[in-house]
């Protein structure tokens, strides 16, 4: 009988555990009353006794808080303390900045998958739509990417379409001139532009960017607003935003660029200032702007603002004619001719009101700064790469269906299929996170750590995608010229991995450095608590921390080992089983992290490949359950499901290649060999696409499949007359209405009425005997010129 108790004891606490309700009053005082039953007579009456009062006794110290406080919780937190990360000032203004959303449902490893499903990710409304069809559509049009290249800049008459139609105001609300678009317009503009030319979405990205428009719409004073905005609006003001440093780049809060309060002359008058000087580079817009939004550390030695003398990090808005501002020269970066540049200012005196918010904002700028860029790092980057994501499957698509080798269309070959289906499964992916996060912004959400993975990984992407474009065009994507499409997107590549937080930065310290304190339940409140030294806090954080990791852990290795069968998931279909895998590895995730954080303590922000992978984990988890997203939203379509597939498989094979990554390489050795045969079972792994999987989203680009259509709906395509893709997709359209024509030639050879020879001569043979009309014969013509025209490179 009392082993019978025993046994439904633990199964009781192993289920309430499971289902994250588990409480940590009752795990201590029955693991130790199970070990002294156990020593203590094998359930003999006397042992049964003392464990039993035992088992209360603990039980209700810890379940009563103002003892548990005054004997365990104020001895713990001196002995805890130096294992938790200290924040700097800036540290902290970065972790506060944004909101959290999505990202803390897999971080805490139990993703309430309602919550996913129920944010509504809608179509841009008719006005927006109009916008993309018209404007959008003929600024494509007007634009020649080659000649562009050969140029130092967009041509004029491209400048005054860009400020005529409000190109340049695409953030700014109506109420101020300008378009008041959603998130998601301004990233469906963005990627339509991309996929026509990097110098043009460059220029359109950044009045709409972190910059002089984002500030002054949530910080800027009434009267700074009515002033600049409608004239950023109508172009008749052109900003950029100055930050980076030569020794200041992903480390922005190292910058030397200063400002000193003083009294000084402006318009003829003397008026309470600063003294600005500074050396910013790889500033975009730099010649173009005609008003500098700047940061600077701000001083006021003389106390002429308060008794504070360093106020810290200021954002104000300088017009560039001011004198001592310079801003003469460009960069060239890899010949992609957007304007980029250095900008230098000597003793620039401007009054305090130039602060953007006024004086009362300044030492306020890294937090405002943080607060943009939380929402609008998820919208530019990602919607450029989405572009040429797009383009490079259309493309490569259209060429794999027409060029041909051996008597076969190249996209027929396997090797040549591996590169099409990452093509074509990381776009699908790529562009369902784009959206997804385009329509949290919109719904007022600020999620600083999703907009991070957006930015590193589908820039990342973006390379992964261009690059095996290359390796399916060939030659043809080597040699430049207007025939070549895929060659501009591949040189402007690093220039995306680069900006707004180069990807090294981002993947190893930021994603998972805010990720552990913004997302985790407890960590934020536990190091709080700490440095406030309030008890009170400190208890329930902690003690609700250990409950929730032996909550998690007992969830995670059930998973596990049952390979997730007893998940539950909300709704049938192909994409079932996926959202049971990707509730499993949210739990073992969190195990993982749990684990990281506890053995290394505040040493872990110094291990970046161990965080960089728990990066990559967190970041995998989003993409993949955004795919997830975007796959039931269209309703599960069979058109979709093979790039579906490959983009949900690849995504659980990366999570847990970063999760085993980080075990093999975690100090604490034997704590990672328990998780690891604990979290991941041998007979249960993740491997990524089938070869099977890979054809299938292969053939899903090729012969003009509805997939590729549906994939590809946002980007812009020239006319048939144009070289590049115009001329692909024409030449498509020939190759396929030849196939019933080529299918009866072979018919005719098997059949013994044609003798095998070259295509063109079987054509007229079989015109001659009668087999083909004159119609079938002028069809395969025009294909067969097609065909040799677009396979074509360009020389000079």
């Amino acid at each position: 009988m009392n082993t019978l108790l025993v046994v439904l004891l633990i199964a009781l606490s192993v289920w309430l555990l499971y289902l994250g309700r588990g409480k940590l009053a009752w795990l201590l005082p029955l693991a130790v009353g199970l070990l002294l039953w156990r020593v203590l007579g094998e359930g003999g009456t006397f042992g049964w006794w003392l464990c039993t009062v035992l088992f209360l006794a603990l039980a209700g110290t810890l379940a009563w808080a103002p003892v548990r406080r005054a004997l365990l919780s104020r001895r713990l937190m001196p002995m805890l303390a130096p294992l938790f990360p200290t924040m700097s000032a800036t540290e902290r203004e970065a972790l506060e900045a944004g909101t959290v959303w999505w990202d803390a449902e897999l971080f805490a490893g139990r993703p309430d998958w309602s919550k996913l499903l129920n944010q509504p990710v809608p179509e841009l409304d008719a006005r927006e739509q109009a916008f993309l069809d018209g404007p959008c559509e003929e600024l494509c049009r007007m634009l020649d990417d080659w000649q562009v290249l050969h140029s130092d800049d967009l041509p004029t008459e491209v400048w005054d379409f860009l400020k005529r139609e409000g190109f340049l105001g695409l953030i700014i609300p109506e109420s101020y001139g300008g378009k008041g678009f959603s998130a998601r317009a301004n990233s469906a503009v963005v990627a339509k532009v991309s996929s026509r030319s990097v110098t043009a979405a460059v220029t359109v990205m950044v009045p709409n960017s972190l910059g002089p428009a984002e500030l002054l719409l949530h910080y800027g004073t009434e009267a700074q607003k009515q002033h600049y905005l409608p004239r950023l609006a109508s172009g008749a003001e052109v900003p950029c935003f100055a930050l980076t440093e030569p020794g200041a780049g992903s480390d922005a809060g190292s910058m030397t660029s200063h400002g000193v309060v003083c009294r000084g002359t402006w318009e003829g008058r003397e008026v309470l200032g600063m003294r600005l000087n500074w050396n910013k580079r790889y500033i975009t817009l730099n010649k173009a702007a005609t008003v500098l939004g700047l940061a600077f550390k701000l001083r006021d030695p003389d106390g002429l603002l308060g008794d504070k003398e360093e106020l810290g990090i200021t954002c104000a808005l300088i017009p560039r004619e001011t004198p001592g501002v310079v801003a003469d020269k460009r960069h060239d970066p890899l010949g992609v001719p957007f304007i980029n540049g250095p900008t230098q200012g000597h003793d620039v005196f401007v009054p305090l009101e130039f602060i953007i918010g006024g004086p009362a904002n300044a030492g306020k700028g890294w937090r405002m700064l943080m607060d943009c860029l939380a929402a609008g790092r998820g919208v530019s980057l990602p919607a450029q790469s989405c572009g040429a994501a797009q383009l490079t499957a259309r493309t490569t698509g259209a060429y794999a269906s027409i060029r041909e080798q051996f008597g076969l269309p190249i996209g027929r070959f396997e090797g040549v299929e591996e590169h099409l289906a990452i093509i074509g499964g990381m776009t699908y992916l790529m562009d369902g996170a784009r959206r997804l996060t385009a329509a949290s912004i919109d719904s007022g959400q600020k999620p600083a750590v999703i907009t991070a993975i957006c930015k590193a990984y589908l820039t990342e992407g973006m390379r992964t995608v261009v690059n095996n474009g290359m390796d399916v065009v060939g030659g043809a994507g080597i040699s430049r010229g207007p025939r070549n499409v895929l060659a501009r997107a591949y040189q402007a590549l690093p220039v995306a991995i680069t900006v707004e937080g180069a990807n090294t930065l981002t993947r190893s310290m930021i994603i998972f450095g805010q990720g552990a304190v913004r997302c985790h339940p407890y960590a934020l409140e536990e190091i709080e608590s700490l440095a406030a030294r309030d008890v009170k806090r400190f208890d329930a954080a902690f003690f609700g921390h250990i409950a929730h990791f032996f909550g998690v852990f007992t969830r995670a290795s059930v998973l596990g080992w049952t390979h997730a069968v007893i998940a539950p998931t909300p709704l049938e279909g192909p994409a079932e089983r996926y959202f049971q895998h990707f509730t499993r590895l949210s739990a073992a995730y969190a195990v993982c992290a749990e684990i990281s954080m506890m053995t290394l303590g505040g040493a872990l922000k110094r291990k970046e490949m161990l965080t960089g992978r728990l990066a990559d984990g967190l970041a995998w988890l989003y993409l993949g359950t955004a795919t997830l997203k975007r796959f039931v939203d269209a309703g599960q379509p069979d058109r979709d499901r093979a790039l579906f597939e490959w983009a949900a498989e690849t995504a659980l094979h990366e999570v847990e290649t970063a999760l085993l990554g980080l075990l093999d390489n975690l100090p604490a050795r034997f704590v990672a060999r328990v998780l690891r045969w604990k979290l991941f079972p041998p007979l249960w792994r993740f491997h990524g696409p089938s070869d099977r999987q890979r054809a299938k989203a292969a053939r899903a680009l090729l012969d003009g499949d509805p997939a590729r259509e549906a994939l590809t709906t946002g980007i812009f395509v020239p006319p048939a007359t144009e070289p590049g893709l115009g001329a692909l997709e024409d030449a498509l359209t020939k190759v396929l209405a030849a196939q019933p024509v080529r299918a009866k030639l072979k018919d005719l050879v098997r059949e013994g009425k044609l003798e095998r020879a070259r295509e063109a001569a079987q054509v007229e043979a079989a015109l001659a005997a009668g087999h083909l009309s004159e119609a079938e014969a002028d069809c395969w013509r025009a294909a067969a010129a097609a065909r040799e025209d677009v396979i074509q490179v360009d020389a000079f």
